[in-house]
């Protein structure tokens, strides 16, 4: 089996990946609170999962992938406080919390597949696996790991030895985003279960229990699904680098004590933020953009998807037109290029070994698009292969990054067959630091009305104002 290298944020290194067993690799990836639409940023770490998925798959493995939707329990505190995020969503807009999650997860969905995604083989509810979660607890409660308080059922972190591993905290006000509160034991012990409360509107989601009636913590709900789809151990957890304090600290406390394993988990991945001038992209800041604010100002998913990739997963990734544009661009100068070239035939194997060599060792090198989609344009600019070579290596080699090709109507210009070669034949110039006949073709193209740009994702052409042209005389 062919070697993939991921870094994993436990052991804070790069490790060759080695299944639990020879059956499919589990995957579970942390899914969203649907009490609202999803924003760009929050769709960045289904990318990744994605991208992991299908750079796994390359290298010959099967995949059972699972995410979750959060549709009970997330509180508007990490600290167990505050109201549920589903049911005050759904008092503000006078409905039920039903129709909240049930309108807001049909929208995720159709943003990841908008996205190119592929599905999961799993899509975990919360409020549909309340009885795994009681098990989970109960298991707990009878090894001593839990207490009881007025408002809920606890973990005790200071019964877990390990605790705080994965983010370098230990169960103490250490953990800047939990504080000691109420009759919790310690400042990092969460809650496992809340009781509902005994006075006021009375609330949607509850269960009764061998506590009381209430309803799970939200970190519960993951370690529950995650067993009963992936078991008792499993290869892969993703989820974004702000899981890494709480939530994925507080799954492997309360796992691998319920279940008796260590580690519960093999590999723990974790993708960096998207931000928005320097800002992390919060729904609460009420400038969260989302899929359908990209496209009403002239973008694509394919495009946005293509702008993902340029970045490393574990690289922070600042939002900007200009950066949004400029993708869109890149990826529609390939895309219509492997539309226009691409025919049904088979490349021979020599010619085309080299690139495939140093595309898959990008992406088995901890996934990394960004080198790979630089493959991609080098292929592009490959003189030496026919077209129909090149469009079929790179449409090929492009779909196990997720990217779909089609025509694209955009700003960039959309060339014939001679302005085409024209490109090409200056970026092999390029290349070649024949800079003297790069610019002669520059000048050529000028002549047509179209201007070239340099960039790191390849050649970018675009149509110049006639005011702006030479004078021909």
């Amino acid at each position: 089996m062919t070697t993939v290298r991921l870094y994993d944020s436990l052991s804070r290194s790069i490790q060759d990946f080695r299944p639990i067993s020879s059956g499919p690799v589990g995957i579970y990836s942390c899914g969203p609170t649907v009490y609202a639409r999803q924003h760009l940023g929050n769709l960045r770490p289904y990318v990744f999962a994605d991208l992991l998925r299908r750079t796994l798959e390359a290298a010959g493995y099967s995949v059972r992938h699972v995410i979750n939707i959060t549709d009970v329990g997330h509180l508007t505190s990490d600290a167990d406080e505050g109201a549920d995020k589903v049911e005050l969503a759904a008092e503000r807009a006078r409905t039920s919390a039903l129709t909240i999650t049930e309108y807001f997860t049909d929208l995720f969905r159709t943003d990841l597949e908008r996205l190119g995604t592929r599905p999961p083989e799993h899509w975990a509810k919360a409020s549909e696996h309340v009885p795994e979660q009681i098990q989970l607890i109960l298991r707990l409660e009878a090894q001593g790991f839990s207490y009881l308080t007025s408002d809920g059922v606890y973990f005790d972190t200071s019964r877990a030895p390990h605790y705080g591993e994965l983010s370098g905290l230990r169960a103490s006000a250490e953990h800047s985003r939990v504080s000691a509160q109420g009759e919790k034991r310690n400042a990092a012990d969460f809650a496992l279960w809340k009781f509902s409360p005994s006075s006021g509107p009375r609330r949607q989601l509850e269960w009764p229990s061998p506590w009381g009636v209430g309803f799970p913590g939200w970190h519960i709900e993951c370690s529950a699904m995650a067993n009963k789809y992936l078991g008792a151990q499993f290869e892969i957890h993703t989820g974004g680098v702000d899981h890494v304090a709480v939530h994925h600290t507080n799954e492997i406390a309360q796992s691998e004590h319920a279940l008796g394993v260590r580690p519960w988990v093999k590999y723990w991945m974790h993708g960096a933020w998207l931000t928005l001038d320097g800002a992390k992209i919060a729904k609460s800041s009420g400038n969260a953009p989302d899929l359908d604010d990209l496209i009403a100002a002239g973008l694509s998913a394919a495009g946005y998807r293509y702008y993902l990739l340029t970045a490393h997963y574990r690289a922070h990734l600042d939002l900007t037109l200009d950066g949004l544009r400029a993708a869109e661009t890149a990826f529609g100068r390939l895309s219509n290029f492997v539309t226009r070239h691409r025919e049904p035939h088979t490349p021979t194997a020599n010619a085309t070994r080299q690139w495939r060599q140093l595309f898959y060792e990008a992406l088995y090198d901890d996934l990394d698009a960004p080198r790979a989609l630089s493959v991609l344009w080098s292929i592009f600019a490959d003189a030496s292969l026919e077209p129909r070579t090149r469009a079929t290596l790179i449409g090929d080699l492009g779909a196990i990054l997720g990217l779909r090709w089609q025509p694209t109507d955009q700003t960039t210009a959309t060339l014939d067959l001679a302005l085409t070669q024209l490109v090409e034949a200056r970026e092999a110039a390029r290349i070649a630091r024949d800079f003297a006949a790069a610019d002669a073709l520059r000048a050529r193209l000028l002549s047509h009305g179209y201007s070239i740009e340099d960039a790191a994702e390849g050649p970018i052409v675009r149509r110049v104002a006639r005011e702006a042209l030479p004078d021909p005389s």
